[in-house]
């Protein structure tokens, strides 16, 4: 996907999902609008220049992913959540 696309927001309770995530460092399957599908641990909640992004640890290495780039994310305790837009 290109990166210099503009940012859209997520809804604010998926966001706060992931939040929850990062604090109790659940591991979440994701699948991005791409298709790609990862499983990570949620580390951290990053902005920069107006565009958030989840911090995930994929296997010893940290990645960032843009939070309008995830279409779902799934962990036993929350079951799977779509992600939308404002």
């Amino acid at each position: 996907m290109l990166t210099n696309e503009a940012y859209k927001p997520i809804n604010c309770d998926d966001y706060d999902n992931l939040e929850l995530a990062c604090q109790k460092n659940w591991t979440l399957s994701l699948e991005l609008k791409n298709g790609d599908q990862l499983k990570a641990k949620a580390v951290d909640m990053v902005s920069r220049k107006n565009v958030e992004y989840l911090a995930v640890d994929l296997s010893g290495e940290t990645r960032e992913v843009r939070l309008d780039h995830i279409a779902s994310f799934t962990h036993p305790e929350l079951g799977t959540v779509v992600v939308s837009e404002e």
